[in-house]
């Protein structure tokens, strides 16, 4: 069968070739690709920056981000022939660790997991694949091939969850939300953030196009610039760029009591001056909490798939900019300037 397959830490490496049908060992549930969506990390991989192929072997399957239709099911399991579903990203370590054991293997504290086409096990970038019956997430029929978006919208919805768990530790009634980044994940926070009837106003770079467009046909607000000057002191703030700026503009401008969730990652190579000492004080003195969140469990997949089904289905539609056949896997991963979420169609 053909894959997407790339060599961790070598640039350059990546290329669809044949692979061997999966293993057994991977799943008694069989799945057919249907598609993949392409995101940063995909990227990040691609370039050579990090990425584990499993034991043994020297590439990895790519894609994270699937879709897929059940081929085969054993009798009883949580999804059967014929169902659309969503392949869970990370699996748990096999110690295992404290939270790995109740399920929250996204709070893995050893680091043993393993992850779909990022850590030690292969992707869903495969014209078949296996799962576990307990990480296969069956999406309604109703959502198609928008259940591709399933996985970064997990993503939020975890960011989302841990908000509501930090906020309620004293009398929580946020109004405004501030979301930095219009791309995938911060769209998908400020649908979010919209279902819920918040205020919510949209951060980034680009002047006109797409991003604006789709922010302002959310019902949100978009901008440009600093926080302080557009929406200063939001309730909450969810941070997905990385950009070490934003981040530290996003801390330093938050509401007495505020959170701010922070799921885009730095890439390190940028030195900032902080005033630390006025960051310190205000944080102690406001009672602000600023979390850090990624990955997800099967709780925050379930809650997206809620989402996603809320959501406006030509909206939401209008997120996946570019579809590219398999064959043509290289044009996925070349960026053009109106990209949002770009998907590899595997299969039909």
């Amino acid at each position: 069968m053909k894959a997407l397959t790339v060599q961790p830490l070598t640039a350059g490496s990546a290329r669809l070739e044949d692979v061997d049908e999966p293993p057994q060992s991977d799943g008694t549930v069989l799945v057919q690709g249907l598609a993949v969506g392409v995101c940063g990390t995909d990227m990040e991989i691609v370039s050579g920056a990090y990425g584990w192929a499993p034991p043994g072997r020297d590439r990895l399957v790519l894609g994270h981000e699937s879709l897929g239709r059940v081929v085969e099911a054993p009798a009883g399991a949580s999804v059967a022939a014929g169902d659309l579903v969503v392949g869970i990203v990370r699996l748990p370590d096999p110690v295992p660790c404290g939270n790995c054991a109740v399920g929250e293997w996204d709070f893995c504290h050893n680091g043993q997991y393993t992850e779909h086409g990022i850590k030690s096990h292969d992707g869903y970038c495969s014209e078949r694949y296996r799962l576990h019956p307990e990480y296969a997430v069956k999406i309604d029929p109703g959502l198609g091939a928008l259940g591709v978006l399933m996985e970064p919208t997990s993503v939020v919805a975890k960011a989302w969850e841990q908000v509501d768990r930090i906020g309620g530790r004293a009398h929580w009634d946020p109004q405004t939300v501030v979301v930095t980044g219009a791309g995938p994940i911060g769209l998908l926070a400020a649908m979010i953030g919209v279902e819920r009837g918040l205020d919510v106003h949209v951060f980034d770079q680009v002047e006109a196009g797409t991003k604006p467009d789709l922010v302002h046909a959310l019902g949100a607000t978009y901008h440009t610039g600093r926080i302080e000057h557009s929406c200063p002191h939001p309730d909450i703030v969810i941070e997905c760029t990385g950009v070490a700026s934003l981040v530290f503009d996003a801390m330093e401008h938050l509401a007495a009591g505020g959170v701010a969730c922070l799921t885009g990652v730095s890439s390190g190579k940028h030195a900032l001056k902080v005033d630390a000492s006025m960051l310190n004080r205000s944080m102690v003195l406001e009672n602000q909490a600023v979390v850090g969140s990624v990955n997800a469990n099967h709780r925050h997949y379930q809650a997206a798939a809620e989402s996603l089904m809320k959501a406006d289905r030509s909206w939401i539609s209008k997120l996946v900019t570019r579809r590219v056949p398999l064959e043509h896997w290289a044009d996925a991963l070349a960026r053009q300037p109106d990209d949002v979420k770009v998907v590899i169609e595997v299969g039909t």
